[in-house]
C-alpha cells in the first residue's frame, strides 16, 4: 500500500510528519504529486524523516522540464533517500504544458520515449565516465564536463515509472520504463482490455514489471460518511472525464457523449454541475464503495491478480481510522492469496 501526500492538508509543513506516520503505520510507499507544490521538495523532506519506506513522484511533469534537470533531481533524491526513490513521470495534457509551463508540446508518446532514453543516457555517462552523446529528435545532450558530473550514484539509478492512459503511452511504458502508473480515471475493464494487452504487446512478458493502480474509493464506516465521500469521488470522476485525453476510457464503456457534456461544462467553468452527471453506473465502474472491509474486498476482486501495487485514491477528507482499516484488510487478502 502507498499513501499520497497530495491527499494531505497542511501542505509542505505536513509532509515530514505524514511520511514518518506512513512508515510507522506500515505503508510500503509514500508519493508526492505535482499539484500545489513541487514533488521533489516534498520527497526530499520525506526522505529525511524516514528510513524504510519507498518514495515516489506521482507524478512529476516530464515536459515541464528537460531530461538533464530531471536526471539530476532524480539522482539527488536517490542519494538523499539512500536508494529508496522511484521517478514517477507523466506527460500532463497540452493546455497545461503550453499555457501553464510555457513549454513545447508535440507527439507526446514518442517525445516521452526519447525523454526517458535521454535520462538513462545521462545516468550512464555519470556512472561510467563515458562521453555523453545523446542525439534524438526532441532532445540533444552532448556536453558533460567533470565540473557538472556527480559521478556514479552509490545506490544505483532509481526505477522509472511512467503514468499512462492511452495505448500509445502505455506501450512506451512497456518498452522503456520499469513500471507503469495507471491513472485514477481507470476502470477494471479498461485495465484488462486495453492496458494489459498494450503492455504485453510492447514487452512480451510482464515479469519484473511493476503495475501500480490507484483506486478511487468511497470509504466510510457508516452511510453518512460514505454519502459525503461519494460527493467528492463523483466530482473527481467528472473532472477527469472532462479531459479529452482520457476520453478513450469513457468510450470503451459507451460513455463518449458524457465526455462531451463534461468538457462543455468545464469550458464554462460550471464545476458544481459536473458531478451531477456522474450516474451510479459510472460511479460503480470507476470506484469501489463500502465499509473498509467491503472496499478492500472490492479492490482485491478487481485488481488483485493484475496490479503489483495498489493505493487508495480518496479525493475527500477521509477518516484515518477507515484508511488504516482498509489497508489492513487489503494486506489480509494479499497474505491469504500468498499462502
Amino acid at each position: 500500500m502507498l499513501i499520497d501526500s497530495g491527499t494531505l492538508s497542511g501542505g509542505l509543513t505536513a509532509v515530514e510528519d505524514a511520511a514518518a506516520a506512513a512508515e510507522r503505520d506500515g505503508y510500503d510507499g509514500f508519493s508526492a504529486s505535482e499539484t500545489a507544490h513541487d514533488p521533489f521538495v516534498s520527497l526530499a523532506l520525506a526522505a529525511r524523516a524516514t528510513t524504510r519506506i519507498m518514495l515516489r513522484s506521482e507524478i512529476a511533469v516530464a515536459f515541464a522540464r528537460n531530461p538533464m534537470n530531471m536526471a539530476m533531481l532524480a539522482n539527488d533524491l536517490q542519494q538523499v533517500s539512500d536508494g529508496r526513490f522511484q521517478l514517477g513521470l507523466g506527460s500532463q495534457v497540452r493546455p497545461h504544458i503550453e499555457r501553464r509551463f510555457s513549454m513545447p508540446w508535440s507527439h507526446p508518446a514518442p517525445r516521452m520515449e526519447e525523454f526517458i532514453a535521454a535520462i538513462r543516457a545521462i545516468w550512464e555517462a555519470w556512472a561510467t565516465g563515458g562521453r555523453l552523446a545523446f542525439r534524438g529528435t526532441y532532445y540533444q545532450h552532448t556536453l558533460m564536463t567533470d565540473f557538472f558530473n556527480p559521478g556514479p550514484n552509490p545506490h544505483g539509478n532509481p526505477a522509472i515509472m511512467l503514468a499512462a492512459v492511452g495505448e500509445g503511452m502505455t506501450a512506451v511504458a512497456g518498452r522503456v520504463a520499469d513500471g507503469m502508473l495507471c491513472h485514477g480515471f481507470t476502470t477494471e475493464q479498461y485495465v484488462r482490455e486495453r492496458t494489459i494487452p498494450a503492455l504485453r504487446g510492447a514487452r512480451g512478458s510482464l515479469d519484473g514489471f511493476t503495475l501500480c493502480q490507484p483506486v478511487l474509493s468511497v470509504i466510510g464506516s457508516d452511510p453518512q460518511a460514505r454519502a459525503s465521500a461519494e460527493v467528492g469521488v463523483r466530482r473527481q470522476i467528472a473532472f477527469y472525464g472532462s479531459t479529452p485525453a482520457y476520453r478513450s476510457v469513457l468510450e470503451l464503456h459507451g460513455w463518449g457523449d458524457l465526455g462531451d457534456q463534461l468538457n462543455a461544462l468545464s469550458r464554462r467553468q460550471e464545476w458544481a454541475q459536473m458531478g451531477d452527471l456522474i450516474t451510479d453506473d459510472v460511479l460503480d465502474a470507476f470506484a469501489v464503495a463500502g465499509t473498509p472491509a467491503e472496499a478492500a474486498a472490492a479492490i482485491w476482486q478487481r485488481f488483485g491478480d493484475v496490479a503489483t501495487r495498489v493505493s487508495l485514491y480518496t479525493p475527500y477528507t477521509a477518516d484515518p481510522a477507515d484508511i488504516a482499516a482498509t489497508t489492513a484488510a487489503l494486506r489480509a487478502h494479499q497474505e491469504a492469496a500468498a499462502s
